[in-house]
């Protein structure tokens, strides 16, 4: 039975994850871009600067900074994405695959730079005094669509549970046993007190924790795929070449079908950094903010660092170390891949980044879950979510999760297609916020060359 639900479940899964929904995120992507005349192109290193700043307008709105806000949403997406999801682009697609992961991801920079405008530009203050923002507001308010938000609001709890709990816990009480040889129920337990620990707080204390735990996270596994990068500098132009003439011919797929790359390669990096899927927006909705247009600057940065930095790394190294033609599954291929040029080292910086990674997502998630459920029912239902949520998290790290895994995707996919409808029907919205924005950044130079004259 679990076989027939598992099989009608992929099936759903693939269809909905199918051509129609990647021509439409990377479309709607390519659409902003052109409206936001390359935004992502012109201001990343303002917004980068932005972002780490740690500077905070202390008379704006909201209840966490720019940066807090950032690492919340980068806790969420970097996650199993930036290394299974990598591989299995890889195995399936090819090493072009990686070339179009960078095509989605700079397209899916203007996305995100989309969503947060909206999140923030709709946002309300709830019950608590706290700041609510995401999809189901910008439906409701500005598209004037509720029953839209609250499609978007039921697929992202329930996706929450899917991809942003039980999925996590289980691939890191999976890498601790296979790594450490640690009982999964042990795992299950650490990581119910870190997520009940983390969660309980609310928006506050989770932007404190990842505040401090996701950069320490993507440095470490950054710092050790530089270090496999630099010690193999001479194999990098041949990978890079690879990578680039692959995803124009698909070679390296059976049958040469350049479809399959640029399928896989777009698909796994929209999972990857959730461009498109309005998951994000939420969390840009409780930044200390002055105009919308400037945390939209910080959380497009959010794609740039998961994707075109970690997720790059990732796909380089498995290139380098060609082994995805190898029959090796993609759940175990970054780690081979690390360990062929650093031996058991390799195997323990993939290990622990996935186990940083994973456990990381499950913060983030649960925020977004308990903003869709909250935006259903009440603010103070929440409380109940936040529960069965932690408790859900040693359920994932104890048990098999096929038919969840299918799950998750098919929720994720159900996310994108109401947001994206709302991030057509508002684009006049998202320029209009992108101008006062740029006014005001102009103006701020004018001031400062002033000041320093």
């Amino acid at each position: 039975m679990s076989d027939k639900i598992l099989k009608f479940l992929e099936s759903v899964s693939g269809l909905i994850w199918g051509l129609p929904l990647i021509i439409l995120l990377i479309g709607t992507g390519i659409y902003l871009t052109i409206r936001v005349g390359f935004l992502q192109m012109r201001l990343l290193p303002y917004s980068l600067k932005l972002a780490f700043s740690f500077k905070q307008d202390k008379n704006s709105e909201g209840d966490i900074s720019h940066f807090q806000a950032l690492m919340t949403a980068l806790a969420a997406t970097v996650g199993t994405g930036n290394i299974v999801g990598v591989a299995t682009a890889v195995v399936l697609g090819g090493p072009g695959a990686v070339f179009w992961m960078w095509i989605s991801a700079f397209f899916g920079m203007a996305t995100k730079y989309a969503e947060a405008v909206l999140a923030v530009k709709y946002r309300i203050v709830d019950e608590n005094g706290q700041m609510s923002g995401g999809p189901m507001y910008y439906l409701e308010r500005g598209l004037k669509q509720k029953w839209l938000g609250i499609l978007f609001a039921i697929f992202g709890a329930l996706a929450a549970f899917g991809i942003g709990n039980l999925v996590q816990s289980n691939a890191v009480s999976t890498v601790v046993k296979t790594t450490f040889n640690i009982n999964e129920w042990v795992t299950g337990l650490a990581l119910v007190i870190f997520a009940g620990l983390s969660i309980i707080g609310g928006i506050k204390s989770i932007g404190r924790v990842t505040a401090f735990f996701v950069p320490f996270m993507a440095v470490f596994y950054i710092i050790g795929g530089l270090i496999v990068l630099i010690m193999n500098i001479n194999l990098i132009p041949g990978a890079v070449a690879l990578i680039f003439t692959d995803a124009f011919t698909g070679k390296a797929v059976a049958g040469g079908a350049i479809g399959a790359v640029i399928r896989y390669g777009v698909a796994r990096g929209i999972f990857s950094n959730e461009a498109g899927l309005g998951s994000a927006p939420i969390a840009a909705a409780a930044a200390k903010t002055d105009l919308p247009g400037r945390q939209a600057l910080v959380s497009m940065t959010q794609v740039f660092i998961d994707t075109l930095v970690i997720c790059s790394i990732t796909g380089i190294t498995i290139v380098m170390g060609g082994l995805y033609n190898e029959g090796i599954d993609a759940g175990d291929l970054t780690s081979a891949s690390f360990a062929q040029f650093l031996g058991n080292t390799g195997s323990i910086i993939v290990a622990l980044g996935l186990l940083f990674f994973a456990s990381s997502t499950i913060l983030g998630w649960s925020y977004y879950g308990e903003k869709c459920f909250a935006y259903l029912f009440s603010v103070k239902s929440v409380i109940f979510y936040r529960i069965v949520f932690v408790a859900m998290v040693f359920v994932g790290a104890v048990t098999s999760l096929d038919i969840v895994w299918a799950f998750a995707d098919i929720a994720n996919g159900l996310m994108a297609i109401p947001n994206l409808i709302g991030l057509l029907g508002l684009s006049g919205v998202v320029v209009y916020e992108t101008k006062r924005t740029l006014d005001k950044i102009k103006e701020e130079k004018v001031e400062a060359r002033k000041e320093t004259a």
